[in-house]
Parts: C-alpha cells; sequence; structure tokens
C-alpha cells in the first residue's frame, strides 16, 4: 500500500469514527458520579459472624441482599461493587439522607424468637420465670427489672460456655471502664474487632479499663423502646437459645393493628415456613401453658408469659400469650405480627429488612460521604469551564509555537475530544470530579506527543531536507520517545485505578483510556494529515512549520554544572525535609479518620460565628476553613473538619446551623480509621509498584543502568512535593496520591525524551566521551522538554484557577510535580546518569585519552570536524530495478569507518582529538548560544574526529523538484 493510500484510509477510518462518535455523543446519557450529581456513598467493611466467614461467596450473598434492600428504597441507578477481598463499595444517586440509607442498606439485621422467661437471666445466670425482679412481669422487656450495660455486662461474663448447637454468636467481647461504671465498646464477636473499634472511636485506655469477655452461649439485649432518638441504658441478660430465627418467617410487610380493640398503631405482619409454622406452635403452647400453671384466680393478666423478638441486639417487642384465648398456642398458619413503639416509617424499614433477609456476614460502616445535588452542580459546571479553558490554552501554544502544525494539532486535538467523550458515554465510565480532571490532564498528553514529533520535523527542515521527507523523518524518528511516555504513562495509570479508591480511580481509568485514544489522534491521525498536505501549498515554506531558516541550540556545559544542580537541588531537599520534620504533612480524614463537612450557607458568617453555632454540641475544638470559589453560590461556604461524627450528631449541626444562618447545602464525608489505614497502605502499594514497573520498563527498553537515575529524579519529584505540602500546610488526600502518581509518569517523560536522544547518538558519536554525548543530546532536545512541560503545565493551571476548590490542591500538587519533573530531567537525571555511566571501563579510558589529548580537560562538546561516517541517510534512495541483492542498510547505526574507529579505541589507540572550539565551520556567539554555519564542504577524513550527524546529511537539491518524475506507460505498443 503507498503512503497516499496509507493516508486516505486513515483520514477515511477517522471520518467514519467520528460520524459514529457524534451519534453516540448525541444519543447516549453522560452518567455522572455522586459529586456530581449529588448522592450518598457508603464503603463497608465485612466481618465473619457465626453463621458466615467472610468468602467470595458470603461477600457476593450480601451484595444480593443489599440490592434487593436499595430496590426497597426506589434508588435509580445504584452502584454496588466489591474493593478487595472484603469491602463493599455502595453508591447512592440523588438520596440525601445518608444514616437512613446506611441503616437500610448495612444493618446485619439478624431476627430471634425467644422464650422469654425462661432465658431472661438473674443473678448466678440462672433463669427466674416467676420473679419479676428478673423478667419485669407484665411489663416484660419495657425496662422493669433490666441492668446497666456495664452490670448486664459483669453477668453475663459470669455465665458459663455452653455448646447446643443453637448459639447466635461466637462469643462477645466489651471494654469496660471498672471505676465509672460504663460500657466504652463492644460487643464485638473478636479481640481483633474490639480493638478496632477502640481505635475508630479513639478511645483512651487506663489501669481502669478492661475488655470483658462474654462466652458462647449467653448475649446482653437491649431494652424495648424508642426506634429513635437516644438509646436508654436498660439492658437483659439472656440465655441464648432461640426457638425461631428470621429464616423461618415469610411475606413481611407493613400493616396497622385494626382489629378488635386494636390501637391502630402501625405493626409488621408476616408469615411462617413449614419448618416455622411447627417450632412457633410448640414454642408459642410451652409459653401458653406455663401461663396457665401459674394461674391462681384473679387477674389473668398478671399470670400472661411473654416470647422475645430480637433484632441485631436489641429488643424490639415482647408480646404476651393469652392462655385463655390460645391454650394450644398460636396457629402459625395463620402468621403473626410485631408490635410496639413503631411509627410508619420504621415499620416499613424493619418489613423490608425482614423481607430482604438477614445479611449472613457483619458489615461494619467505615466510610460514609454524602454530597448535596447543588454542590455536585456547581462542581460539574466548574471541571467544565476548567476543561474548556484548558484546551483553548493548549491550542493557542500549538498555533503560536508550530502555525500550520499548530493547526493541525489542534484538529487533532478537536477529534480527540470528540473520541473520548464517546467513549466515556459509551462504556459507559462513570464520570467524576478527578475523572474531569484526568480528562483536562490527558489533553497535555495528546499535545505532548505532537510537540515531540514537530520538533523533530523541524529539525530535519532545519537539516535542509525536503518538506515531505521532513515530515516522513520526523515521525520515524519521534515515535520511540512517544511510544515510551505514552507506556509508562498508562502503565501509572493502571496500577492506581487497580490500587486506588473509588473517588480516584475515575481519574485513573480517564487517563488510561485518553493516553491511547491520544495516540490514535495526534500520531496516527496528524500524519495522516500532514503527509496529504505535504506536496501543497498549505506546508509548502519552512516558516509554515514554525521552523527558522537558521539552527540554533544551547552550547552551555550542562554536564560541568553538575555539581550546582546537585547543590541546588539538595537545598531545596532540605528545606522541604525541616517542613516536613518540624511541620509534619497535614493527613486529610482519609489517612487519619474524622468527618469533613462542607457546609454553603445562604447568609454571611464567620469561622467565629459558625464555631459558635455548633460548640454546644462538642464541637469546640473543630477545624472551621472558609472556603472560596465560583462553585459556591451562597453567601458564605465553610469545612468543618473533627472526630468522627456519628449520624444523629451529624443531623444536629445541620440542624442548628439551619437554624442560624438559613437552610443551607451539605455535603459531608466520614472516615474510620480502617478506611484510613486500608487507603494508606493502597497508596505506598501503588507508589511502590509504580517504580518497580517503570524501572523495569526503562532497563527493557534501554539498559539497566538508565534506571538508576530515573528512581533518582522521581524520588527527587515526590520529595519536592511532599515538601511544598509541609511548608504550605496543605491538607494531603486520595487526590493527592493520585497526584503525586501521575506525577511519576509526567516526570519521567522528559527524561525519556533526552535519554532515547541519548541512546540515538552513542552510535553516532564513536569517539566522543559519554558526557560530551549527553551535553549534545541536552542542546538538541532542551527546547522540546521545556515545549512538552509547558503545554502539560496549561491544562494544570487551568484546573487551579479555574476547576474550583476542590481540584485546588490537587492541580497544585500537579502543577509543582511537572515542574519539579522537568528540572529533574534535565539537570537531575541526565547528570546522574552521565557519573553512573563514566565508571565503565569503556568510557572511561575514553574520557582518559580525550583530557590527555587537551591538556588534561575533556572540552564539554565533541569535535564536529571529523572524518568518521556518522548516520548518513538519504532523502529517497532510488533501488536499481531488477537487481537481486538488497543495498547496504542506510538505517545501520554504526558505519564500517566507525566501527575500526571503536576497535581501535578499545585497544587504546590513542588518536587527536579536536574540539569544536577548533573546528572552523562553528561560529561562536556571546552568551551560551551558538549559531552553527553549514560547512561548504566535507571535513577532511584523516581528522579523526566524530562527525556531527547533520553535516553528513544530504542536502536536497533545490534545483531539482521535490515531486518524483511520473513514469512513462508502455503499454499499448509505446516505446
Amino acid at each position: 500500500m503507498t503512503d497516499r493510500r496509507r493516508n486516505l484510509f486513515i483520514l477515511l477510518f477517522v471520518a467514519g469514527l467520528l460520524v459514529l462518535s457524534g451519534l453516540v455523543i448525541a444519543t447516549k446519557p453522560t452518567v455522572l458520579g455522586l459529586d456530581l450529581k449529588g448522592g450518598v456513598s457508603l464503603v463497608y467493611q465485612a466481618k465473619p459472624t457465626k453463621q458466615a466467614q467472610v468468602t467470595t461467596e458470603s461477600v457476593d450473598q450480601t451484595i444480593d441482599i443489599m440490592r434487593k434492600r436499595i430496590d426497597t428504597l426506589g434508588v435509580a441507578e445504584p452502584e454496588i461493587q466489591r474493593t478487595g477481598a472484603d469491602q463493599i463499595d455502595v453508591s447512592l444517586p440523588n438520596v440525601t439522607n445518608a444514616d437512613q440509607a446506611a441503616a437500610q442498606v448495612g444493618k446485619t439485621a439478624q431476627l430471634y424468637f425467644y422464650d422469654w422467661e425462661t432465658n431472661v437471666l438473674g443473678p448466678g445466670c440462672k433463669p427466674a420465670p416467676t420473679d419479676a425482679a428478673v423478667t419485669g412481669g407484665s411489663s416484660a422487656g419495657s425496662g422493669q427489672g433490666s441492668l446497666t450495660q456495664y452490670a448486664a455486662v459483669e453477668r453475663a461474663a459470669s455465665c458459663p460456655k455452653t455448646d447446643s448447637g443453637k448459639e447466635t454468636t461466637t462469643g462477645s467481647y466489651y471494654l469496660v471502664n471498672d471505676k465509672t461504671k460504663k460500657v466504652l465498646a463492644g460487643p464485638q464477636e473478636t479481640s481483633s474487632d474490639l480493638d478496632a473499634e477502640i481505635e475508630n472511636n479513639k478511645i483512651v485506655q487506663s489501669a481502669d479499663t478492661s475488655v470483658v469477655a462474654v462466652e458462647p452461649g449467653t448475649i446482653v439485649v437491649q431494652a424495648e423502646g424508642p426506634t429513635t432518638g437516644a438509646a436508654s441504658d436498660q439492658y437483659y441478660v439472656l440465655k441464648d437459645n432461640p426457638a425461631l430465627s428470621g429464616t423461618d418467617i415469610t411475606d413481611p410487610k407493613q400493616s396497622f393493628a385494626n382489629g378488635a380493640g386494636g390501637s391502630g398503631a402501625p405493626t409488621v405482619n408476616f408469615s411462617f415456613t413449614d419448618k416455622g409454622v411447627q417450632a412457633w406452635q410448640e414454642t408459642t403452647r410451652e409459653i401458653a401453658q406455663r401461663g396457665q400453671d401459674s394461674f391462681f384466680g384473679g387477674d389473668a393478666s398478671s399470670a400472661f408469659q411473654h416470647f422475645a423478638i430480637v433484632l441485631d441486639g436489641k429488643l424490639i417487642s415482647a408480646p404476651y400469650i393469652d392462655f385463655q384465648q390460645n391454650p394450644d398456642g398460636i396457629d402459625g398458619s395463620n402468621g403473626s405480627e410485631i408490635s410496639g413503639g413503631f411509627t410508619i416509617k420504621t415499620a416499613q424499614e424493619l418489613a423490608n429488612l425482614l423481607k430482604t433477609g438477614a445479611l449472613p456476614i457483619k458489615l461494619d460502616l467505615i466510610s460514609a460521604s454524602s454530597v448535596s445535588a447543588s454542590l455536585g452542580k456547581q462542581a460539574l459546571d466548574q471541571g467544565i469551564i476548567a476543561g474548556l479553558i484548558g484546551f483553548a490554552l493548549v491550542s493557542l501554544f500549538l498555533l503560536v509555537i508550530y502555525r500550520g502544525l499548530g493547526l493541525v494539532a489542534i484538529g487533532a486535538l478537536g477529534v480527540y475530544a470528540a473520541f473520548l467523550f464517546a467513549i466515556v458515554k459509551l462504556i459507559p465510565i462513570t464520570l467524576t470530579l478527578p475523572g474531569i480532571a484526568g480528562l483536562i490532564l490527558t489533553i497535555g498528553v495528546a499535545a505532548d506527543a505532537n510537540i515531540v514529533i514537530f520538533e523533530r520535523v523541524k529539525e530535519e527542515v532545519r537539516l535542509g531536507r525536503s518538506i515531505p521527507v521532513a515530515i516522513s523523518q520526523g515521525y520515524r524518528k519521534g515515535l520511540s520517545a512517544i511510544i515510551d511516555a505514552n507506556v509508562v504513562t498508562f502503565m501509572v495509570a493502571f496500577i492506581l485505578f487497580m490500587l486506588a479508591t473509588a473517588g480516584v480511580k475515575g481519574f485513573a481509568f480517564t487517563l488510561g483510556v485518553g493516553t491511547l485514544v491520544s495516540f490514535l489522534t495526534a500520531v496516527l491521525l496528524t500524519q495522516a494529515v500532514l503527509g496529504t498536505l505535504a506536496r501543497s501549498k498549505a506546508v509548502s515554506s519552512p516558516a509554515m512549520l514554525g521552523a527558522h531558516s537558521k539552527r540554533q541550540r544551547f552550547r552551555w556545559d550542562f554536564m560541568g554544572a553538575s555539581k550546582w544542580f546537585f547543590s541546588f537541588s539538595g537545598l531545596i531537599l532540605l528545606i522541604g525535609a525541616l517542613a516536613v520534620g518540624v511541620n509534619g504533612l497535614n493527613l486529610g480524614i482519609d489517612f487519619t479518620s474524622g468527618t469533613r463537612l462542607v457546609a454553603e450557607l445562604p447568609t454571611k458568617a464567620t469561622e467565629q460565628q459558625v464555631r459558635d453555632t455548633i460548640a454546644p454540641l462538642g464541637l469546640s475544638k473543630a477545624k472551621i476553613q472558609k472556603l472560596s470559589g465560583n462553585e459556591f453560590k451562597g453567601e458564605a461556604a465553610f469545612q468543618i473538619s473533627t472526630d468522627t461524627v456519628e449520624s444523629g450528631q451529624r443531623a444536629s449541626i445541620e440542624a442548628e446551623l439551619n437554624k442560624e444562618f438559613g437552610t443551607g447545602s451539605y455535603s459531608f464525608q466520614t472516615i474510620g480509621p480502617t478506611f484510613g489505614k486500608t487507603v494508606a497502605d493502597s497508596a505506598i502499594i501503588a507508589i511502590i509498584a509504580s517504580l518497580i514497573v517503570i524501572s523495569a520498563y526503562i532497563a527493557l527498553r534501554f539498559e539497566w543502568r538508565y534506571a538508576v537515575p530515573v528512581l533518582v529524579a522521581l524520588g527527587h519529584d515526590l520529595l519536592i512535593t511532599a515538601g511544598v505540602y509541609a511548608l504550605l500546610g496543605l491538607e494531603v488526600t486520595t487526590a493527592t496520591v493520585a497526584a503525586l502518581l501521575t506525577i511519576l509518569g509526567y516526570s519521567l517523560y522528559d527524561t525519556i525524551i533526552v535519554f532515547d536522544r541519548v541512546r540515538e547518538n552513542v552510535p553516532r558519536m564513536p569517539r566522543a566521551a559519554f558526557s560530551q554525548i549527553l551535553n549534545r543530546s541536552m542542546s538538541e532536545v532542551l527546547m522540546r522538554s521545556l515545549a512538552t512541560s509547558f503545554c502539560t503545565v496549561l491544562p494544570i493551571l487551568a484546573l487551579l484557577f479555574f476547576g474550583g476548590e476542590t481540584l485546588a490542591d490537587f492541580a497544585l500538587a500537579l502543577a509543582v510535580g511537572v515542574i519539579s519533573g522537568t528540572y529533574s530531567s534535565i539537570f537531575i537525571a541526565t547528570p546522574v546518569l552521565m557519573h553512573w555511566k563514566e565508571g565503565e571501563g569503556v568510557w572511561r579510558s575514553r574520557r582518559a585519552r580525550i583530557a590527555a589529548a587537551n591538556g588534561g580537560v575533556v572540552p564539554p562538546y565533541a569535535t564536529a570536524a571529523g572524518g568518521a561516517e556518522a548516520e548518513i541517510e538519504i532523502d529517497e534512495p532510488k533501488k536499481p530495478r531488477d537487481r537481486l541483492t538488497a543495498p547496504e542498510d542506510p538505517e545501520r547505526a554504526v558505519s564500517g569507518a566507525e566501527f575500526d574507529e571503536m576497535v581501535r579505541d578499545l585497544h587504546g589507540e590513542q588518536g587527536a582529538v579536536a574540539t569544536e572550539e577548533d573546528a572552523p565551520e562553528t561560529v561562536v556567539a556571546e552568551g551560551d548560544m551558538a549559531e552553527e554555519v553549514e560547512p561548504a564542504e566535507p571535513p577532511a577524513a584523516s581528522s579523526g574526529a566524530d562527525a556531527s550527524p547533520e553535516d553528513l546529511v544530504l542536502k536536497d537539491d533545490p534545483s531539482k523538484p521535490t515531486t518524483p518524475r511520473r513514469k512513462r506507460n508502455k503499454k499499448h505498443g509505446r516505446r
């Protein structure tokens, strides 16, 4: 296939994809995350129970039950996914009451029925069915005869272990204070779970505190009371011998007590399974007969016996059995009902819980967050504005610097944006605020690829090549650096996606997908367009490509100044280390646990006024920060950070703020230490994994010694970013971790550009010292390294200034990292590579010979007056017709003459080494810049110096047309 046909095919293929993308964008909805449209996010950690261990099957079963419960809430498009081995992430769009959602979705809902009088334990762990001081008598379960929780735990701890097979727990653990007679934590089924609760709630242990273990066979249940509000300190000790469980009931539903003598109060009605019918009949018969046996005349109700309904350790009802109406018990075939203390809402919730079934495992809520719809909409608008501004800035930069090439790149960026948005809608990708940040950053990725290629094209034009050949060679030579940089960025995004929390996964996914799409548009599409326009007037002159007529290159001793670079970096790192040591890192609640509340108030307020409002709720020490930004439409917005706030207290905070300042919009996030530790561990693993993968890839693509400077530079960038955070006191969040990992990829981009040119120049300069090769490589790619970094910073600055308060710290970390990465790629990684490589024997002996020939000094740059044959490239080599043997490969890196020179080097043969200052072809200007003038003829071959690659390129003859002559048609008898 000819180049013209290939380019036409690519253009038609892209045009077809563009049409399909337009259809997808027009017809498919965009799936927005909770932070953009509002809702509740809950993260649970699974814990084993008596019924099941935490396995893949039990977690999957739990997710199925949770999905059924969410369906009863009427939530549209919920997301429930497993994260890690034992965590479940639940996203509930458009849900406003996080506390209600958490209670409904994650409640274990273990329901058990007990014969009350025979299982309530009194002193000595003995049942006392006739002692009202133990059972409560006619007021059974309502608090009469109850104990404080501390006393109940102490009594239960004295009871012996049983193993009847009916026990509902494997035991329980409590933390108590023996001085204040209070229970501080528990119950938990394992001591490790109790330790986690103590850590989560930051409970201080002392000589007065102790851990109390209750053996299997005994449970402590809370007395019957209101389903909402503060829980009472009234408890009973029960023998754990249930008659029925929640699995024995069917068809639960909310109803009303409207029968004869009914109160009309809400109730929960249910039926029984076949097994449950029989067990219910037998249990209620025993209860009725016991009541009959204890009745000796008078008021029959005084002898009524009870059964208890216990849900997750709380007594929700203790109804009696009327032995006069039901002497043989209650026929379970007609079902039964639960009554007492219900509202319509709580009765419906219980019915739904019983309908979906109990969870086989226990779920601990380790993270909860809620975003109001108004704040989400504002965040979305800010993200879109930042994206448009970032696109405009990058487009303007490309147009000014590259002119005609820039127009092509801008068109490719537009196609890239359409493709990526269509993919986001088609998959679909849940678009979050960090995801929008990833989309904006990929604009820089796509533009960077064009910059690398366009600088190569301009370089070829300055060497005297024709426009078509310059475009072809520019793409060919720039492709390896682009592949390396994009592969590394994609690998970092993949690692981040696999290990990050849900919020950052959107960023990682869009970054990875954007990197792949950018390769299609920034390389294949632009190459096809320029290949088609190469011989047209649109790009007929170097000026249209942004290429100057004369070549300019920095002539500065980069490697000679390495000690100053190291000293400067060492000073910066020292300042950062002192800042970290003195101030420490301001770790956010993502790592340390706590609650963060963002309140947007309709009236003006100060931090002190907000503090005075919430101080009576025990939040006088909360950290209150006033927020500013276009995303906040109210008169004032504040971020309140404090220790973990319980659900009821969170509602009280909102109520007090509404009362004082008017109804506002609120979003909150609560993180437990368990979740924070998971986030911290994932961040460390992600960074280490990224460094290992990057090192392995660099070692494979270059050589293993090149990986060491890369690790040094990356560590340099991460430490500087951490130092800036410590100096400014910025909060470190999960978004910061995403920024740090992104910095790894972007920091490596410029390093790869430099190392790729070093790899190219090493065989072309067989007699130069390694420092001379590095200096030359640096001088050749410095401008493109700066251009790629500047192009990357532009969309980051758009995020920083226009992305809103939420993304400000994230964008700042990226900006610091990219700037630091540019500096380290040029002034840290390359000098480290020099000192590392020049310790090798070949380079050490070569440097010694050059120094001996130049008075003990190694010149910064190798001579340009050599006669050795270097990379000779012919614009359009012509093959002789019918030749059976292939010509010598013009792409070979080392010629025969150069190979002989290298052999002599290895055997210690010393030759004269000229410096660039000795070359008559070079005119050195004042300052660090030098302007090279093309030699009138090749230098003498006897000088023995390395050849400058461009001095050996065959220039295009301007007197000859660039368009190849059309072959004459010899068919139809023509000769």
